[in-house]
Formats: structure tokens, C-alpha cells, sequence
């Protein structure tokens, strides 16, 4: 810590090699370490309707994480998140939004980083580190677009169940579909840690390490849905009760009891004179997130 004397009266503090910080900058030589380039990747999370089949029916909802299909090496035509490079003059949450505007026209959506991936050799091209954020974006508002590298973008629903326990640790398969396209990855963690600290241990389809940060996003999220109103930003402005029970359901992976739900979420919407039209069944309430 520098002697508030020596400000005053203009003197500079030494190094042990009798040089002031203005002669230590001037002969610093950057290129002495070696430095990783920086990338952030995007989990951007969407929750859509079934195709109905029945019009008197409630569409199933489907949780669906954006991938972009690589257009050049490495990993030619395998899926990966969207993400890219941080320029010099951004931060990785710039780089991230700025990501975001490309590949889906939005922005001003919930953005949270998640962690940053630096296991050596995780890219093949050199040394890459990743700051990974997760978004949730109502789908009614996304038109999603390929960038200039990239061969096409889409949907794909997301799913993620414990296969089993095996010497502490836990063994979970992380399934991605479009149409006839599956792809599957099984990652392993510690059985009290997260998918951060975890590996991958079989992947078919994703470049890089994408399964792993795309099981760390869905666990973060689950996580969050227990003492946050998280949720709220995969849906539309107005919804009914039985839509926002029927996402965290699809996010969480198990039925929820109606009354239970409805207690737990009552401080986090409200209700509004709107109902729902053309449903083919009774008006329900419309819902709003509490202001």
C-alpha cells in the first residue's frame, strides 16, 4: 500500500529492482506468460407448447435450450451453445448479450452467469476459457437466426434424470431432441456436488464440453425455483396458474399437488381482469408477475 506522504510530495514507491511503477509498466512484456483466449457461452432456456392434437386439451410443455450447428472446424456440424470470443473493448456479460441480440433478436431478458469452464484442453484449437450465463426467454418474443459461422440454430428439447449411484457418486443422462435428431450425454458428479465440478464421461452429438455447461444450467435453474420467482421469465406477460404449474413441472421434472404449488407461488403474481379466449374449455384467470 503506497504512504499517503509519498502522493503528496510526488515521490513513487520501488520494486525490489529499484524501479517505480511507471518504469515497471513501461518495460512489462505481456507476452512473457502465456494467456488463454476468453469466450462466453450462452444457455438460453425456452418453454414452448406441444403441437396439439386436441383442442380441448392443454398443450404439454416443452423445455428447450438454443443450439447453434457449427459451420467450420473444429467440431464441423456437431451442436454447440451459443457463444463466442470476448472482444477487447467488452465484458464477458457485453460478449454475452451482444451473442444473445445475434442469435435470437432479444435482449433485455433474464441474464445470470453460471460459471467459468477453464479444464485444460477443453477446446482443441488452444487454450480457451468459457464464462458460461444462462437466459430465459419467452418464446413468443424469439426469431432465432444463425450467425455468419454458424450452419443453422434451433430448439431442442432438454431433459436431464440420475441413472444411477455408484461409490458416491452420481451418474446422469442428459438427453436433446429435435424431430427424429437425439443426442445424449452421461456426466458424472459428486453425490452432494454440481455438474461445475463434474465430467463428462460418454457425449454423442455437442462440441466441447457444451453437455456438461448445459447440465450445470438446468441444475442451477431447478435450484433456483425453490426461493425465486425464476420461472416467471419463460412465460408470456399474462398466463393462467395452470400454465406456470405445468413449467415448473417440465423444469423439475415431477408433478407438483395444485394446491401446494398455488400457495407457494401466490406472493409472486397476481391476478388480472383477463381470461382466456378460445381454449375450448372454461375461462381461466389470467396471471401477471407481481409488480
Amino acid at each position: 500500500m503506497r504512504d499517503e506522504k509519498q502522493w503528496r510530495d510526488g515521490s513513487e514507491l520501488k520494486d525490489k529492482n529499484g524501479l517505480t511503477e511507471k518504469e515497471f509498466l513501461a518495460s512489462y512484456t505481456p507476452k512473457a506468460y502465456p494467456r488463454p483466449s476468453v469466450a462466453a457461452d450462452m444457455v438460453v432456456f425456452t418453454v414452448t407448447d406441444e403441437e396439439k392434437d386436441n383442442y380441448r386439451k392443454l398443450p404439454r410443455k416443452e423445455l428447450r435450450v438454443l443450439l447453434i450447428q457449427r459451420g467450420g472446424h473444429p467440431y464441423l456440424n456437431c451442436w454447440a451453445l451459443p457463444g463466442g470470443f470476448v472482444r477487447p473493448e467488452e465484458t464477458t456479460e457485453q460478449t454475452a448479450c451482444r451473442e444473445l441480440r445475434e442469435e435470437t433478436g432479444v435482449d433485455k431478458v433474464y441474464l445470470e452467469q453460471l460459471y467459468t469452464f477453464s479444464q485444460p484442453g477443453r477446446d482443441p484449437r488452444t487454450w480457451v476459457m468459457s464464462c458460461a450465463y444462462m437466459a430465459l426467454i419467452d418464446s413468443g418474443k424469439v426469431c432465432v437466426q444463425a450467425g455468419d459461422d454458424a450452419a443453422g440454430a434451433a430448439w431442442f428439447e432438454v431433459s436431464l434424470r440420475m441413472r444411477e449411484e455408484r461409490d458416491g457418486k452420481e451418474v446422469w443422462e442428459l438427453k436433446l431432441s429435435k424431430g427424429e435428431q437425439q443426442m445424449e450425454a452421461l456426466l458424472e458428479k459428486e453425490k452432494e456436488g454440481t455438474f461445475a465440478g463434474g465430467r463428462i464421461l460418454e457425449n454423442n452429438g455437442l462440441a466441447f464440453d457444451h453437455a456438461q455447461i448445459i447440465a450445470y444450467g438446468l441444475e442451477r435453474l431447478r435450484g433456483k425455483l425453490a426461493y425465486t420467482d425464476l420461472a416467471l421469465g419463460l412465460m408470456p406477460e399474462y398466463f393462467t396458474l395452470t400454465q406456470l404449474q405445468q413449467v415448473y413441472e417440465i423444469i423439475l421434472d415431477k408433478k407438483l399437488l395444485a394446491a401446494a404449488f398455488r400457495r407457494k407461488i401466490a406472493p409472486m403474481v397476481e391476478g388480472t381482469e383477463k381470461y382466456t379466449e378460445n381454449e375450448g374449455h372454461r375461462p381461466s384467470q389470467l396471471f401477471c408477475k407481481r409488480r
